[in-house]
């Protein structure tokens, strides 16, 4: 099959698809970036991708200038096609798949005998042999493996992307991936183009399982961090520090606690877990509770907060961090976004969030008293200083910038200071 690859079309030009399609094109395939944003279309052809991570742009850039990869609106015909749209949650938590429908019905109507569709995708389980349906629906004249197996004319299969950002050029290649067909020669097809560029195991199952395991992996993160969290609530309430004890517990040669935060975010692990309650409610009381608490772990930093600022009449609240994680520019279902909009609703005066990298704040904030400003203006006139993200930047404050400061640190960025 990866004989065969001549052009790859992928559709969906975020924070898997980019990266992808540039990565392909860099193994010498002629690569076509689809997105239904004309200005992500521009600026992979302008060779400056929108997103922020380390090594990206000069791929693309290299990529683009070498003629492997350019963006457009329209699916393409092409030998293959990787579809990374989003799936997000409705109002209700569940899964939306208008994206993926529509981002499917634009491949089906270029494709012919021998194409290779993979999902990549965030999904339900049943979503692939669903998109196969959906892909009968506008191309009857062709057969599809839920219904004809082997003998199908287009091959289907299921990849759940594994990648961190801040290092996904380096993950995308080197992570196992786990590849999941509607039937055995879906999956072998599938293997053999992310071969092309992959360095780690393709590891082949079933695209049901495949989809149950993207959701089972980020599920198991969800609770794990719901239970650090909730130590490090307990650890609070006792005078006792969180860092310490998980770490100390750590030394157990059978434990491994993650580091609690101010929440959970990215695109992951705060999304997908509601994917596997919603498949399953009654058979997911643990998940369901490991969301509740993070998803109320904001909530809990803001009343830290509040009872900081208790004595002060116009407290001055400085937030470290405004992304998801330490040294990206990642904003997605990032917890710190909640923590300074309800701080900027309950307490007067301006809330001022120092984050070195992003350039701006968020629509949301606009004409709202939130202030964007730099690490010195923030420590010079606030009064309570909160730690959200552990961006590198602030590792190396002076302790002496901190005197007088009323500090809640939810990374543990100061542990064992006095």
């Amino acid at each position: 099959m990866a004989d065969e690859l001549q052009r790859i079309c992928v559709v969906g030009l975020g924070y898997v698809g980019v990266p992808t399609a540039a990565m392909l094109a860099s193994k010498g395939l002629d690569v076509v970036g689809v997105d239904v944003e004309p200005a992500r279309v521009a600026a992979v052809n302008a060779g400056a991708p929108h997103i922020d991570e380390p090594g990206l742009e000069a791929l693309v850039r290299n990529a683009v200038g070498r003629g492997g990869l350019h963006a457009q609106l329209e699916v393409p015909a092409a030998d293959a096609f990787i579809i990374a749209v989003p799936t997000p949650l409705d109002c209700k938590q569940k899964p939306d798949l208008q994206h993926l429908r529509d981002a499917v019905a634009s491949v089906a109507r270029v494709l012919v005998p021998g194409n290779l569709v993979v999902v990549e995708s965030t999904s339900p389980v049943g979503t692939t042999e669903a998109a196969c349906a959906w892909l009968a629906e506008v191309r009857p004249a062709l057969s599809f493996p839920h219904l004809a197996g082997e003998q199908s004319d287009i091959r289907v299969a299921y990849s759940p992307e594994r990648v961190l950002p801040g290092n996904i050029l380096f993950e995308l290649v080197n992570n196992d991936r786990v590849v999941g067909g509607v039937t055995p020669a879906c999956a072998q097809a599938a293997s053999s183009m992310y071969r092309l560029f992959v360095q780690g195991e393709c590891a082949l199952t079933t695209a049901r399982t495949a989809e149950l395991v993207k959701l089972t992996e980020n599920a198991f993160r969800d609770v794990n961090l719901a239970f650090a969290n909730e130590i490090s609530q307990v650890c609070d309430a006792l005078d006792i520090s969180p860092w310490q004890v998980i770490e100390l517990a750590n030394r157990h040669p059978r434990v491994d606690l993650l580091r609690p935060g101010p929440g959970v975010g990215g695109h992951c692990v705060a999304v997908d877990p509601w994917f596997l309650i919603h498949a399953a409610p009654r058979l997911t009381p643990l998940v369901q509770a490991a969301r509740q608490v993070n998803d109320d772990r904001p909530q809990w930093v803001v009343d830290r907060v509040l009872s900081a600022s208790e004595g002060l009449a116009n407290p001055k609240v400085a937030c470290l961090g405004l992304a998801y994680k330490a040294n990206v520019s990642d904003l997605r279902e990032s917890p710190a976004m909640r923590i300074v909009d309800r701080l900027e609703l309950e307490l007067p005066g301006t809330v001022l969030v120092v984050d070195p990298h992003i350039a701006s704040l968020p629509d949301e904030f606009e004409g709202r008293r939130v202030e964007l400003v730099n690490r010195d203006e923030a420590l010079g006139v606030a009064d309570i200083i909160i730690v959200l993200t552990d961006h590198r930047e602030f590792l190396d404050i002076e302790r002496d910038r901190l005197a007088n400061k009323r500090l809640i640190d939810t990374r543990g960025l100061w542990d064992g200071w006095d």
